[in-house]
This record gives C-alpha cells, sequence and structure tokens, in this order.
C-alpha cells in the first residue's frame, strides 16, 4: 500500500516520503496514529506542490548533511567504559552515548537518527559500527570504539 508520511517515523522514513508498507501496517497503526495518508494521486500533487515550496529548505538541509557527511567520515569516536573481566562492559553502549558523543565533536544528530546493528547496544570492547541516517534515503557508517577507563 502506497503511503505519505506526514510525520518523521524513527525506522521508517521522513515527513513528505512516499513508501509502499503492508497494508495492515498502514490501517492499524500509521493513519489511526495520525503519521501518514494514503498516497491517492491527489495527495500526492498536493505533496510535490508543497516540496516545490520548500525547495530551498530543502537544498540547505540537504547541504548540511553533505557537510555531516564529510565530517562522519573522517571521525572515528572513542568511548571510554568500565570494564570487568574478558572485555564486558559494566552495562552497556546505546544511541544516548553516540549522540552525546557526537555532539562534544559538534556534529548535532537526534539519538532516533542513529542505529547500532543487532541487538542495538554494545556490551564489548572493540570496535564496532552504527549507521545514521539523514534526510532522502541516506545512511552514513559510523566507526567508534568502545575503550576501557
Amino acid at each position: 500500500m502506497k503511503i505519505i508520511l506526514k510525520k518523521d517515523v524513527e525506522n521508517l522514513g521522513f515527513q513528505y516520503d512516499e513508501l509502499n508498507v503492508k497494508p495492515g501496517y498502514a490501517r492499524n497503526y500509521l493513519i489511526p496514529k495520525g503519521y501518514a495518508i494514503i498516497a491517492l494521486p491527489g495527495e500526492v500533487k498536493n505533496i510535490q506542490e508543497i516540496l516545490k515550496q520548500r525547495s530551498k529548505k530543502e537544498s540547505f538541509f540537504i547541504e548540511k548533511s553533505k557537510e555531516i557527511e564529510k565530517k562522519l567520515k573522517q571521525l572515528t569516536i572513542k568511548i571510554t567504559a568500565k570494564v570487568g573481566r574478558g572485555g564486558k562492559l559494566f552495562g552497556s553502549i546505546n544511541n544516548q552515548e553516540l549522540m552525546v558523543a557526537l555532539h562534544k565533536e559538534g556534529i548535532s544528530i537526534e539519538k532516533k537518527f542513529i542505529r547500532i546493528p543487532g541487538n542495538r547496544v554494545i556490551k564489548t570492547i572493540g570496535k564496532h559500527q552504527a549507521c545514521i541516517r539523514l534526510p532522502r534515503q541516506r545512511e552514513i557508517p559510523l566507526n567508534f570504539e568502545v575503550v576501557s577507563d
């Protein structure tokens, strides 16, 4: 089922994205919560008009995302944590800690746009990778290292 998002939805897409989702997900969750509308031809035309009017704003976001992408490719973040035997952490590292580390480097990204593959938390020291989602279906890998205190 084709839908148009009215709001940013975590793990799905950004506002005004036109997506294909399963009909049950659209009918039972996205549409009743007000996150999406059905992509009828008239609605698609309205969204295209809105996007034309916002093209300057969109170009600003695209330029900003390119700057962030350049910074992230050159950056390797080190996060310190308390470590027990065998390299296991006391606690875990999640997207909140990554967001704080990125803010210290001068890159402001909300934690909902940072994805850690697998179980979404890191419990061992070493090198790891996360994905940063940017507007218009762009994902950038972020390399980070967890080191002991």
